[in-house]
């Protein structure tokens, strides 16, 4: 029978632990970027940001050295690919800006990223949109950069406290997560709302529930299966099994 002769039935929601095995430090777990620096976390908050120069010139810092610009696909991002070649795919809802869903070869339309991406840049007074490399590249004499057009404040189009979801977001996960029969939560604390709010959405709608975190979550009395191995191990064996099982 050809895949496409059933609706794809599988959503999943990924967090910073899906990452972690590509080099990029999630935020909240033990060896996060905020339980080891808590500060870190103000680098984030839109008012801060717009009000003061130093925090934006430190956010900038911060950007340049992040692990996403050397960071590389791993096993887990894979696998979701051959998830959706299987047909079952209706959606990848993640809340990481790092693009990796894409470079293992999702395709854009069905990743829905909740809390925007580090690849572009955009000007918070005209909304002009440039590359955000192109933006690291002036840094060693703009510290803190402003728009070519305008000379508007820069900000990356990573959502920061304060900030709305990217627009339609939310809209294309609530249908993604009440459309699914299985939803997959993988590598997330499911603590940041309204993105938590997704998991009981979908057992309300009736989904099957699999969390797959090294750690326990708000959640994980609604599963119907809780996975705490690796990631990189669990998620490949996970959708063979789905597949195997259509």
């Amino acid at each position: 029978m050809p895949h496409d002769a059933h609706p794809p039935t599988v959503t999943v929601l990924t967090g910073a632990g899906i990452s972690t095995a590509s080099g990029i430090p999630d935020f909240r777990g033990p060896q996060g970027v905020w339980t080891r620096d808590p500060a870190a976390a103000d680098l984030l908050d839109i008012d801060a940001y717009a009000r003061d120069a130093r925090v934006r010139e430190r956010g900038w810092r911060a950007w340049a050295q992040h692990a996403v610009w050397d960071a590389r696909p791993t096993a887990a991002h894979r696998s979701l690919v051959d998830l959706e070649r299987a047909g079952l795919l209706i959606a990848v809802l993640t809340q990481n800006f790092d693009g990796l869903h894409q470079a293992a070869g999702s395709s854009p339309e069905r990743v829905v990223e909740l809390h925007g991406s580090l690849a572009t840049t955009s000007c918070l007074r005209c909304g002009t949109t440039v590359p955000t490399r192109d933006v690291l590249a002036r840094l060693a004499t703009e510290p803190d950069p402003r728009c070519l057009v305008c000379g508007g404040i820069l900000k990356p189009d990573v959502v920061y406290f304060g900030e709305r979801l990217p627009d339609g977001a939310l809209e294309r996960a609530v249908a993604a997560a009440t459309d699914a029969h299985t939803f997959v939560a993988v590598g997330t604390t499911m603590t940041v709302h309204p993105v938590a709010g997704l998991v009981p959405l979908a057992v309300d709608a009736g989904a099957r529930l699999v969390i797959v975190n090294a750690e326990p979550t708000a959640y994980d009395h609604l599963a119907d299966e809780v996975v705490r191995d690796p990631i990189d191990e669990v998620l490949p064996a996970l959708v063979a099994d789905l597949v195997a099982s259509r």
